[in-house]
């Protein structure tokens, strides 16, 4: 049979489409794919979980064995913005920091990031049942298909610091939330860190000392939770959000407070070998 002709436009396009699959072929392989055993952590809170930091270079670059949940529950590399609250604003955030801590600590375990804050949310708000803890429930089973839950970090409380009654209380509801969070995931010994709320917010919020009084009252009090201090760490220039320096840091933060309720992170099982690419 006889071949029609190609127009040299047509065929150039053809070529170019062919090399264009090709090359995303090869960098979807060099993509780092996650295994079956990832070590997770659920974020939750409000805006300086989610990360309202700038976003730098160093923040995009993909590190080995981190990943995160995206909003499509699939796992992909933990470059920030972690978080898709509110996509206009949201930036560098602490789980980045916090992971590369741990992978640091342990250095065949494979991590999985499970972002679920929420900007501008009260801990009433947090409560069992309600859509935010429902749908943090939801991604923590769908990510725990691929891994163990080994943490819950927590920062939240500028929500809570304008009324003496929610600053005074908070303690105990969040002791209740944390209590329901842990049955419903099936992890009652689930390791907890909360943050301390920035102290440029806290010194100038009607009831922001309160509240981290009652943060620091919570890891002495709730089993199995530690306090991530704020000391010296500075905000963006708007008095409520840290700073992507400080951000990185308080990761940091988060990281040795976990590290103290569970030592055994330093024998976290290695993921197989799956060879070289």
């Amino acid at each position: 049979m006889a071949r029609l002709p190609v127009a040299p436009e047509a065929g150039n396009t053809m070529k170019a489409a062919s090399i264009a699959i090709c090359f995303l072929s090869v960098l979807a392989s060099k993509q780092p794919q996650p295994p079956g055993d990832l070590q997770l952590f659920l974020l939750i809170g409000q805006s300086n979980m989610a990360g309202r930091g700038i976003v730098e270079a160093q923040d995009r670059e993909v590190l080995p064995h981190i990943f995160v949940l995206n909003k499509s529950l699939e796992w992909a590399p933990a470059i920030d913005p972690l978080h898709f609250d509110k996509p206009a604003i949201a930036g560098v955030g602490l789980g980045r920091s916090f992971a590369k801590e741990l992978a640091a600590a342990s250095p065949g375990a494979s991590i999985g990031l499970i972002p679920a804050a929420f900007g501008g949310t009260s801990l009433l708000q947090w409560q069992r049942d309600g859509a935010l803890y429902e749908e943090a429930v939801r991604r923590t089973k769908a990510a725990m298909r691929s891994g163990t839950l080994r943490g819950i970090l927590w920062h939240q409380g500028e929500g809570d610091a304008d009324s003496a009654e929610k600053a005074s209380t908070y303690r105990d509801r969040f002791s209740q939330f944390i209590s329901g969070l842990r049955q419903d995931l099936g992890a009652p010994d689930a390791p907890v860190v909360v943050g301390e709320l920035g102290r440029f917010f806290s010194d100038r919020a009607p009831y922001g000392k309160v509240v981290n009084e009652q943060l620091a009252l919570i890891s002495r009090t709730v089993p199995r939770v530690a306090l991530a201090s704020s000391f010296g760490l500075r905000d963006k220039g708007d008095g409520v959000h840290f700073d992507s320096v400080s951000l990185r840091e308080l990761g940091t933060r988060y990281a040795g407070a976990f590290l103290k309720l569970d030592p055994g992170w330093r024998r976290a099982p290695a993921p197989p070998d799956r060879g070289r690419p």
